[in-house]
């Protein structure tokens, strides 16, 4: 019997499953890939051979303002890693270059300072300029519109680097298709009303709005258009393992890196769809499943093999609780889930409401399959979002297997929900 072992916050969980009843575990090949050298050194080949652009160093020769867009502390990016050679390569181009890391929190709330010193280590907190961005704020320029006909509200400071460059990571995601490259421009540095109309109930419902697709998803074709607008000249992106430890990196123009990246994260990731009653799914851990909002990415991978009526079981911290007041309201406010799921179709572009499209999606797997959700979360919170708590995978698993009216419902497990590609056959 295989005994499966699922990341939980900074821990862990794990639970035997008979063999009668296993049906898979579907894991990601990235977890066992053995890098060809240490994290420092992917990087720095990554840098020093860039994809369709000069080196940075050459790039910022005569540059006096430049911008460095980094994940927020919702990201596992191993900033620590890459934002040092960036910064060296910078200072090696233009020494006296005015630099500013700018935090893409998108719509996410503000970055503390002990999370920023986890994330770059205490001397670049210390020495550096560090800008949170924020969502709301009154200091944007509008570059105009978007292909959606929304409007490309941006962050001032973007706007006015000579020099406009970003790290982060590539993983699946779970309707942007894949994380890391424009992203780090929308949503991460725009204004509330251009995130909020790109991320429309129409493109949220579009077919091609899924987990590892590009090519004809709108949110994505918005995105590459608005960082192409905002001048983002050069990326410095990687691909992690279980661990959050670099096992690729690529460096260059922002789209053609991040098509490279994106190529080898699909070769190692995407797996075959195990249709079970039961599928167990994470949000990889800390610092992904620190709420409720971020732990729908995990559930998608779930709903992507669980059969149609079955249940999910989804394994995430939540100690920051829900994540989003708008997201609570929703599911607190309407108990008819057909009733929300059609009002977000029929909510214009332009009237779209912070956190829809992560109701709708939800929405969307609450009406697949029924969710019982193991968390530090209050019950009351989870009930609230028609989800079942548990508080171990012993009682989960009793849980569906009476809401199920079996107690041999077989199960696939999936111990890294936003790690994997889950493919129907």
């Amino acid at each position: 019997m295989p005994t499966i072992t699922f990341p939980y916050g900074k821990e862990t969980l794990s639970c035997t499953i008979p063999d009668d009843r296993f049906k898979g575990e579907l894991v990601s090949q990235m977890h066992h890939y053995k890098a060809t050298s240490s994290q420092e050194e992917l990087v720095k080949q990554a840098l020093e051979h860039p994809i369709g652009t000069p080196k940075l160093s050459v790039m910022a020769e005569g540059k006096k303002n430049v911008v460095i867009i980094a994940s927020d502390h919702t990201r596992p990016v191993p900033s620590k890693v890459i934002i040092p050679p960036m910064l060296a390569e910078i200072r090696k181009g233009s020494p006296n270059a005015k630099i500013t890391i700018l935090i893409a929190t998108g719509f996410h709330r503000e970055t503390t300072r002990e999370e920023l010193e986890n994330k770059f280590g205490a001397e670049i907190v210390k020495k550096e300029t560090i800008v949170i961005h924020d969502s709301d704020s009154k200091d944007v320029v509008n570059l105009g519109k978007l292909p959606s006909g929304g409007d490309i509200i941006i962050n001032k400071l973007a706007v006015e680097a000579d020099l406009l460059v970003s790290e982060g990571f590539i993983e699946p995601h779970f309707f942007a298709g894949f994380s890391g490259g424009r992203k780090s421009i929308l949503p991460g540095i725009v204004n509330r009303e251009t995130v909020m109309y790109n991320h429309n109930a129409e493109f949220i419902a579009h077919p091609k709005a899924r987990t590892g697709i590009v090519d004809g998803n709108p949110l994505h074709i918005d995105m590459l258009y608005a960082a192409r607008t905002a001048r983002l000249a050069f990326i410095c992106n990687v691909v992690i393992n279980a661990k959050k430890e670099v096992i690729y990196a690529v460096a260059g123009d922002m789209d053609l890196a991040h098509i490279e990246g994106r190529n080898f994260l699909s070769s190692k990731c995407r797996v075959d769809a195990v249709p079970a009653d039961i599928a167990i799914s994470t949000n990889g851990g800390y610092p992904l499943d620190q709420n409720i909002y971020q732990s729908v990415k995990g559930m998608t991978a779930a709903e992507a093999t669980v059969k149609k009526g079955g249940v999910i079981i989804m394994i995430a911290r939540a100690n920051d609780g829900h994540g989003g007041e708008e997201f609570y309201k929703t599911f607190k406010e309407e108990r008819d889930i057909n009733r929300m799921a059609d009002t977000f179709i029929k909510t214009p572009k332009n009237k779209t409401r912070p956190d829809q499209w992560e109701s709708q999606i939800l929405a969307r797997i609450l009406l697949h399959a029924r969710v019982i959700y193991i968390s530090a979360a209050p019950d009351d919170l989870i009930t609230n979002f028609q989800m079942i708590p548990a508080h171990s995978l012993e009682e989960a698993l009793k849980k569906a297997e009476e809401l199920l009216g079996n107690p041999k419902a077989t199960i696939t497990a999936i111990p890294d929900g936003v790690s994997v590609m889950v493919v129907a056959k």
